[in-house]
């Protein structure tokens, strides 16, 4: 796990977006734990195992109060759905973020060469894609952007509690100890 970074005030988890359902992060947070986990693009294959990691340890970490919400890049809404349906996580909450604003204001940028194309994420890439079913899209823009490094943030009354940022794209987070606040 990294260090908790400096973020901007809740206010501007409101004001940036809502998720899907409509309501601001900033109201979800308020309310219960918020377990924020930022997606690369859908065609990568560690995002889909993310995507599938989440979905088998769903009903723990909603048992244990927590709230899933997915960052993506995605601008169409549908394209999103489509993922979360093949990997049984629909209906779930998520803010789509083409113009990678939340991504930037979270401190995710874009990987460096050894961070996205080092022989790890090759040996990975070919686990997720290959042995565990996932699959790889080319990179094109519908499904994101392809550079972007991935984290995941539990929040919580206007806290960042915990945080998961992705070092290497082919990082897997044990997303319960995230989650232990």
């Amino acid at each position: 796990m990294s260090n908790i970074p400096t973020l901007p005030p809740p206010t501007f988890w409101g004001d940036m977006q809502t998720v899907n359902s409509g309501e601001s992060l900033a109201q979800m947070a308020d309310g219960q734990p918020v377990l924020l986990v930022f997606l690369r693009f859908f065609g990568c294959s560690f995002c889909r195992e993310a995507i599938s990691d989440i979905a088998k340890r769903r009903k723990k970490l909603e048992k244990r109060g927590l709230r899933i919400v997915f960052v993506h890049m995605a601008a169409d809404a549908d394209t999103a759905e489509k993922f979360f349906k093949k990997y049984k996580i629909h209906p779930v909450d998520h803010i789509a973020d083409p113009e990678k604003r939340f991504y930037r204001a979270f401190g995710l940028g874009r990987g460096t060469p050894q961070q996205l194309f080092g022989l790890m994420n090759w040996i990975r890439g070919f686990q997720a894609a290959v042995i565990e079913g996932h699959g790889a899209t080319y990179h094109n823009e519908e499904l994101g952007d392809g550079f972007q490094m991935p984290g995941v943030f539990v929040l919580h009354k206007g806290e960042i509690r915990n945080s998961f940022i992705h070092r290497y794209a082919h990082d897997r987070p044990d997303y319960e100890e995230i989650c232990q606040i």
